[in-house]
């Protein structure tokens, strides 16, 4: 199967970048994942919260061609890590071809993204910068991995 994180701009933070490099490392033993980045919106400042969302949808819909696409999203359902793990084993089983997850802008994302989309998931109630969800996403992806094939990675 293979698995894309959509996001929108690129990852700056060296720090963040090192711990994304370290988890698609470990992940690619598994699996076939990676990163896709798209350009950000240019001339955000000066955009209504719906214009940079309409905005952002005509960048993500022409890139969101998986055969399930899930939305990483505050209002999103919450998983353990089993129960993500469990969601992608059966994907597997499933015969799935292809998974896009998708970190959206700072306003959420258009209703023709959301339309789009199979389903939400959320990564906690809390709040997270949109750089620091990919690293604590891709590090998730590896722990349900671990999980699928009963290594001790994660200590249940």
């Amino acid at each position: 199967m293979k698995v894309r994180l959509v996001c929108l701009g690129k990852t700056t933070e060296s720090y963040i970048r090192e711990g994304l490099d370290v988890y698609l490392k470990r992940i690619k033993h598994y699996l076939d994942f990676s990163v896709f980045e798209i350009d950000e919106i240019k001339g955000s400042k000066k955009m209504s919260m719906d214009e940079y969302r309409r905005k952002e949808a005509e960048k993500l819909l022409p890139v969101l061609t998986a055969e399930r696409i899930i939305l990483l999203d505050e209002k999103g359902k919450s998983y353990t890590s089993f129960a993500l793990a469990r969601k992608l084993d059966q994907f597997m089983v499933q015969g799935l071809r292809s998974l896009d997850f998708v970190v959206g802008g700072p306003f959420g994302f258009d209703q023709a993204v959301r339309d789009l989309a199979d389903e939400s998931l959320s990564l906690s109630e809390l709040t997270f910068s949109h750089q620091m969800v990919r690293m604590f996403f891709v590090e998730q992806i590896y722990r349900s991995m671990t999980i699928i094939r009963g290594e001790s990675y994660h200590h249940s």
